[in-house]
């Protein structure tokens, strides 16, 4: 004999619902809080990318007038200028591949948590417009009294 499924309680059925549409708004506030925050996190790294590539343009113009320098005259403070420019234009290449190498994954990330975070923004909405409709007041009838 096969065993019938229970049928929900309407009480149990009204919690669930209401403990699932909490969530939902939950997970909607926190995921517009998480575009926010890793939008802010990307500006910054943009930011540092500009300084460095700015730093990088300067030192590569100095390393230029440095070799150049060498060439004319091959003394000790030439080669020294020219290796401390080589020095921080190597270091300044690498954090610069650093901090793009993390913004890509910053990017993928957000680009991530905007498509979620649009979804639950959907739902959130079409679930509050169907609850404005569903618990909207029931219209009074206008008695009409007919004219003898």
């Amino acid at each position: 004999m096969v065993k019938a499924k229970p049928v929900v309680n309407a009480a149990a059925l009204d919690k669930t619902i209401n403990t699932s549409v909490e969530a939902l708004t939950q997970a909607t506030s926190a995921a517009n809080d998480a575009v926010v925050k890793k939008s802010a996190e990307a500006k910054k790294m943009l930011a540092e990318i500009n300084r460095h590539l700015k730093k990088k343009a300067t030192l590569t113009k100095r390393n230029k007038t440095a070799s150049a320098k060498l060439k004319k005259e091959a003394n000790a403070t030439n080669k020294s200028a020219v290796a401390a420019v080589v020095k921080e234009l190597t270091a300044t290449n690498a954090a610069l591949t650093k901090v793009r190498t993390s913004k890509a994954a910053v990017l993928t990330e957000l680009a991530l948590l905007r498509s979620s975070s649009k979804r639950l923004n959907a739902y959130t909405k079409a679930i509050t417009a169907a609850d404005k409709i569903i618990n909207k007041p029931a219209k009074k009838r206008r008695i009409v009294k007919k004219l003898k």
